[in-house]
């Protein structure tokens, strides 16, 4: 047996009645923009929310760098005793400062004895082969002397002098002052000098050690030509030239900006795809030690951009936005991109960006924060 279900016309175009309202209910219902949100005047108030437009100025490229303070080679100065010896004294430790001519150590050796010896004797010598030549010569005058033993007399005084000499030069090199040596001072030691102004960088003995006259005893370093030496990457070299100003900061200090002044670029590309750029200090601390690690910016050329102050960016994730103004009381994001920043103020770059507009220039966050409890309700 079958059994029909009759349903009444009247019940179908009720439900086709009821579908039709609700389509045309979906249809002008308005949609939700999840980048748009609304503040009272109250909350405006009390948020301290500022507007205004946008400023177009120039803004100059600014490039991060890193590096270490450096020394140029002639600053460095490896002090050693040509003569070799044993150190008797010294009171230098590293970073202790010195003055030029001061003594910053004492060696003896026996053959500073001998070298001293030798060159009295040898002037002595000298002496009695100079005026063995005058009185050849004035024998010579009066044809009385043979040729021969005037020329014999002329060579011994003259080689005489050439060893004079080199003791001399010997003397010197050990520290010693030739024209005030004689028999009354000879002496077994001898001080050694700093040849330069600066500080101590390394000791390299101790007292009583034998040093040959290639050991470097001290590495002194004079510190009036310290500069920074930073590294610049390939794709940024385009936009480094003497003369650019370069802040300078150090990882003990990093609120203090030190001002330097580009000076030299080297012409050659490394296999990392960096170079060197050395920089002298306009402004410097009181103490630079070659080595220390600082980072550095760039002040490169500057263009034309639109920006805004710092307080009217904001950030969610990676995405930077900027907070526009649409009537009172009624704002939108808008994403946009960084490009520099400068005394506080930050270039945006966005399509949707204008002159024209009212843009948050403070606490744009407050937006931020309203939009975001917002969607989680």
């Amino acid at each position: 047996m079958r059994f029909f279900l009759i349903i009444p016309l009247s019940v179908i175009f009720f439900l086709q009645s009821c579908g039709g309202k609700k389509q045309e209910s979906e249809t002008t219902a308005q949609p939700i923009v999840e980048n748009e949100v609304s503040l009272n005047e109250i909350q405006i108030k009390n948020a301290s929310i500022e507007t205004g437009k946008l400023e177009k100025q120039s803004i100059h490229t600014q490039i991060k760098l890193n590096g270490t303070v450096d020394i140029p080679p002639q600053n460095i100065v490896s002090v050693s005793f040509p003569m070799g010896g044993y150190l008797k004294s010294t009171r230098l430790i590293p970073g202790m400062n010195v003055k030029k001519g001061e003594v910053i150590a004492v060696l003896e050796d026996p053959g500073l004895v001998q070298l001293q010896q030798d060159y009295l004797m040898a002037k002595v010598k000298q002496e009695l082969n100079r005026l063995e030549f005058q009185r050849q010569s004035t024998l010579r005058e009066g044809n009385v002397n043979a040729v021969k033993t005037y020329q014999q007399a002329q060579a011994e005084f003259e080689s005489q002098k050439v060893l004079v000499k080199g003791l001399e030069e010997k003397l010197k090199l050990a520290g010693l002052d030739p024209l005030k040596l004689d028999a009354s001072n000879i002496s077994r030691s001898v001080p050694l000098r700093s040849p330069i102004n600066g500080f101590v960088s390394k000791v390299n003995v101790n007292i009583g050690k034998y040093v040959n006259p290639s050991d470097v005893l001290f590495e002194l370093i004079n510190p009036e030509d310290v500069h920074a030496a930073l590294t610049v990457f390939e794709k940024d070299l385009p936009q480094v030239k003497t003369g650019q100003r370069v802040k300078v900061s150090f990882v003990n200090e990093p609120e203090k900006k030190y001002d330097c002044e580009v000076i030299l670029v080297t012409q050659n590309v490394s296999e990392e795809g960096s170079s060197t750029m050395h920089c002298h200090f306009i402004s410097k601390p009181a103490r630079l030690v070659p080595g220390m690690f600082l980072t550095a910016n760039l002040i490169g050329e500057g263009k034309d951009g639109l920006t805004v102050p710092e307080e009217g960016v904001v950030r969610s994730g990676n995405q930077l936005m900027v907070v526009e103004e649409l009537t009172k009381g009624k704002y939108r994001l808008v994403n946009v991109k960084e490009g520099e920043r400068e005394n506080g103020r930050v270039e945006i770059i966005s399509d949707e960006i204008s002159l024209e507009k009212n843009y948050v220039i403070k606490n744009a966050y407050v937006i931020l924060s309203k939009l975001k409890n917002t969607s989680e309700e």
